[in-house]
């Protein structure tokens, strides 16, 4: 689990994506950006690529060891924002959300490739699975050679693409002493500063002090960010004061136990249960 540092110095189906715009696309607000940019609606694993790529070099941290894994949190709560999952009803003996499997409740497509594949999977899986060995089986991470079907691969590389073909990134290749790799820098520079602004936001000038009172898409980005190790990325253009204001309050965020949070009214029980896999690891 990684840990904030302090500062040294497409298309959908038309029915669905008017539901999601009624909707507010999963609990994002209509501001006037987003009503101007409604093509370029981004689902929470490009948002969390583009917040960790270099802008010019086109590529994440080569440190960064978390990112996949996050990643894969981002499809299962993506999929639970879209009523296609959900975890099984709470009961005496599994009121835990870990201990609680994910179950498969609607095969209606989403219109993401990724997504797809990953809602496939576990509606074909039985018995079922919990939030944490989905995480593990969709990033490969399992011993069992009977499940390794289940990774989804070359996740960086397609979401890269989607993001080439919505017109945010380009395709270079760079040459790195022995081999060359295939980079995305990033080309509509406005849009991901839109990204950082609005998660910058979040924490600042519009915060709530409640998770349950933030937009549930935000609330999941954050803590995305968090675990996939790039939240840091938004935090660092902010001038010391707003930095160590942003930091306190994420922190609090990160710092919410997801069993108590997971079982109030109106709350996303599969994001609580993302960030408690990602607490655990």
């Amino acid at each position: 689990m990684t840990t904030l540092t302090h500062r040294s110095r497409r298309s959908e189906p038309a029915v669905e994506r008017l539901e999601e715009e009624e909707a507010g696309w999963g609990g994002y607000p209509p501001d006037d950006d987003e009503r101007d940019s409604k093509d370029l609606r981004l689902t929470l694993m490009e948002e969390i690529l583009l917040l960790g790529l270099k802008d010019k070099e086109g590529y994440t941290s080569f440190w960064n060891d978390c990112i996949s894994s996050g990643l894969r949190g981002c499809i299962l709560i993506e999929l639970g924002l879209r009523g296609r999952i959900q975890l099984e009803p709470a009961t005496l003996r599994k009121r835990r959300l870990l201990d609680r499997k994910v179950l498969f409740k609607s095969e209606a497509p989403t219109g993401d490739v990724l997504l797809d594949e990953a809602l496939k999977h576990i509606k074909a899986t039985e018995p079922p699975e919990s939030v944490q060995s989905w995480i593990e089986l969709l990033t490969g991470e399992t011993w069992n050679p009977l499940k390794l079907h289940y990774q989804i691969r070359n996740v960086r590389e397609r979401l890269a693409k989607n993001l080439v073909e919505k017109g945010i990134l380009t395709t270079e290749k760079q040459n790195f002493l022995l081999f060359d790799m295939t980079t995305h820098p990033v080309t509509n520079t406005t849009e991901k500063q839109r990204l950082v602004k609005r998660v910058q936001d979040s924490l600042l000038e519009r915060w709530v002090n409640d998770p349950h009172r933030m937009e549930q898409r935000m609330l999941a980005l954050i803590m995305l960010a968090h675990a996939s190790d790039v939240l840091e990325n938004v935090l660092t253009p902010l001038t010391d004061e707003q930095y160590d204001t942003a930091s306190t309050r994420s922190r609090t965020l990160l710092d919410c136990n997801p069993d108590v949070e997971g079982t109030k009214a109106q709350a996303c029980e599969m994001i609580w249960a993302v960030m408690a896999a990602f607490s655990k690891a």
